[in-house]
């Protein structure tokens, strides 16, 4: 038998786990078998909500960031809204034609990345992966803040808690995915389908009564008062406004990443979702810009008193504050919370495919317990509540840079697919709809970076290059190992010297016992050596000489070995480390033709915590004797465990 069939024998023969259930498997779920990862895949009644709430809960902030720009006009400004909203749906559109080709024609995930490095090279593939990375991460700290943010506002005693409730989302969200994509899934359909089936029965109900009424509906509740106007009507104006409405289309980009994470047929369920996510997107986009001129509802000034959403404005306005209104308002701030999400679902993803590509630590390719990309989803959490807690709670600044990083991708990915049709021949159509594409997300980038770019966009100019420069940096050190470590010759052993040992030694003890057992095997000549302070110099180095012969000497000479030496240095200034390394530096200078083997005794605890009670310093020792010993100084670790 070959010895790749005996390690597969050895594999399959291999025991299920403990059936003792730890504390991690309550918290993230028992470990799942790589074959059990198509009983994870989702279908797309699960994947609306596991990859498009970032979608959907832009409906909630999108159309009001484009009436806040639009305040100055008082109600001038609400004849602006419907055209605005209309010019965002169609861009919209757009995107959902080319990302519905996307996935047909990539549908092993990496959206924007993937498309862009089969189509326009390495280089715009690094941009649309960091224009991602950086959509992702903002989407979780501003949709957790937003949420947060609408909770506070309902319930004001909570204001001085907004970072500790943001953080506990945060970690909700965490634990959830780390527990799996279907979980997510499971776990977030009620509030995602609750949202819709209230916001649209809403909307419903305004429209039927706005018909009704002649376009001139009686609000139930009657919403602020507009302001008067201050400025007058202006290009410019109208251009930032457009440009803060279309936060609104974040997120759209997610289906295309994560088109893997579908039970087959795959394609075909990834579009489906994608689909329903698009149409549930443009019905609230639509129905919120027409009701918001019908009912007179504009913003109100973010941070100052008496602000209300415009969603509390329009549901108030057509329902009143009834149980309705209260069910829908909690709804809408239970899926802004939860529209982090969605990065929790794609970022792990598109870090797995740079790391694939070398582009990340190796780490991130990795599956944990439930099959997703662990790493990642940690690695973003991290980030994300760095922010948080950076912002206190309050990200509103950071909504410029979400839109630059999500239109980025958006244009990458445009352009990537018609050059993929170009390449591949035919199919004229779907080259010039992705043209368009293309060409519209392209000039909304630019409307966004002009006018947003005092607001904070001129930070995500200097991220995302400063983000492909990390990753080519990351690629160029996994090349240049590459490079070192690559060897075709065959063994060599030509030199084949015993290396001199070095054991450190504290007291005669079951770990010195084991380390120089092991010592003894490698090499006739070992180094028992031994460090001293003015504190022990007197008693602890005479009682270890002493009985030296008796347990080292003997017993090895007996065995017909050669006995370790004891070497004792003293140490004037009660250091323990510096003495160790310069001895092993100096025996190395002393043999240049031989290896200097270091065997480091370490003491390994039955629990986590009890290592705390110990000084652990066989860590901080392998980790100087790998920084300064170089090449020809081998560190080995001998554990000795208790019972």
């Amino acid at each position: 038998m070959t010895l790749s069939a005996k390690i597969v024998t050895h594999a399959e023969s291999v025991p299920a786990g403990p059936s003792k259930k730890t504390l991690a498997d309550y918290i993230f779920g028992r470990w799942l078998a790589t074959a059990e990862e198509d009983e994870q895949k989702i279908g797309p009644l699960a994947g609306v909500p596991v990859l498009g709430l970032d979608a959907l809960s832009s409906a909630a902030y999108g159309p009001e960031a484009a009436l806040t720009l639009l305040l100055p006009l008082g109600a001038l400004g609400l004849s602006f809204i419907v055209p605005l909203s209309g010019i965002i749906v169609a861009v919209l559109l757009v995107v959902y034609v080319s990302y519905r080709q996307t996935i047909a024609a990539y549908p092993n995930g990496g959206g924007s990345y993937t498309v862009a490095k089969e189509n326009l090279g390495q280089g715009a593939a690094l941009v649309a992966g960091a224009a991602l990375a950086l959509d992702y991460v903002l989407n979780v700290a501003v949709g957790i803040s937003a949420g947060v943010g609408a909770l506070v506002s309902a319930v004001p005693a909570l204001l001085p808690h907004t970072v500790s409730l943001c953080l506990a989302i945060l970690v909700l969200l965490t634990i959830v995915n780390l527990r799996g994509t279907r979980e997510s899934g499971l776990t977030f359909s009620l509030p995602t389908y609750l949202f819709v089936a209230s916001l649209g029965g809403i909307l419903l109900w305004g429209a039927f009564k706005a018909f009704a009424a002649g376009g001139h509906p009686v609000p139930v509740e009657a919403p602020p008062a507009l302001p008067v106007s201050t400025e007058t009507m202006s290009l410019w104006l109208v251009v930032r406004a457009f440009a803060s409405g279309c936060t609104a289309m974040t997120g759209v980009e997610a289906v295309s990443n994560g088109v893997p994470i579908f039970r087959r047929p795959t394609i075909a369920n990834a579009q489906r979702t994608l689909t329903v996510i698009i149409a549930l997107l443009v019905a609230l986009l639509a129905g919120i810009a027409l009701l918001a001129r019908a009912y007179g509802i504009g913003a109100t000034a973010p941070g100052e008193s008496g602000y209300q959403s415009v969603l509390s404005q329009l549901a108030g306005a057509v329902i009143g504050r009834g149980p309705l209104y209260y069910v829908t308002m909690g709804s809408v701030v239970a899926v802004l919370a939860l529209s982090a999400n969605t990065s929790f679902a794609d970022f792990p993803r598109l870090c797995r495919v740079l790391a694939l590509d070398r582009f990340l630590p190796d780490t991130f390719a990795t599956r944990g317990r439930r099959l997703v990309f662990s790493y990642g989803v940690v690695v973003l959490a991290v980030i994300s509540g760095f922010l948080l807690v950076a912002f206190g709670g309050v990200t509103d600044r950071l909504i410029p840079l979400f839109a630059i990083g999500a239109f980025l991708a958006f244009t990458l990915s445009q352009a990537g697919m018609v050059a993929h049709w170009r390449r591949i021949g035919g199919a004229r159509r779907s080259l010039w709809l992705n043209a368009l594409g293309a060409a519209a997300t392209g000039i909304t980038l630019v409307v966004v970076v002009v006018s947003k770019f005092a607001d904070g966009a001129w930070v995500a100019v200097l991220l995302v290059p400063l983000a492909v420069l990390t990753f080519s940096r990351i690629h160029r050190h996994y090349r240049y190992v590459g490079q070192e470590v690559n060897d075709s010759r065959p063994l060599d052993l030509s030199r084949t010297t015993s290396p001199l040992v070095v054991v450190p030694v504290q007291a005669w003890n079951k770990l010195t016992s084991r380390g120089l057992r092991f010592a003894v095997e490698l090499s006739p000549d070992v180094r028992a050596l031994h460090i001293v302070t003015q504190e022990t110099q007197d008693d602890a180095p005479c009682a270890l000489a002493r009985t030296w012969d008796s347990l080292v000497v003997e017993p090895a000479r007996a065995a017909g070995l050669e006995p370790p030496r004891l070497v004792v240095r003293k140490s004037t200034f009660r250091q323990f480390f510096a003495p160790l390394i310069e001895y092993v530096e100096q025996v190395r200078d002393e043999h240049p033709s031989r290896d200097v083997v270091v065997i480091v005794p370490d003491l390994v605890v039955r629990r986590w915590y009890h290592a705390l009670l110990h000084n652990n310093r066989g860590i901080i020792l392998k980790g100087l004797l790998r920084l300064r010993g170089g090449p020809r100084v081998i560190v080995v670790n001998t554990p000795f465990y208790l019972t």
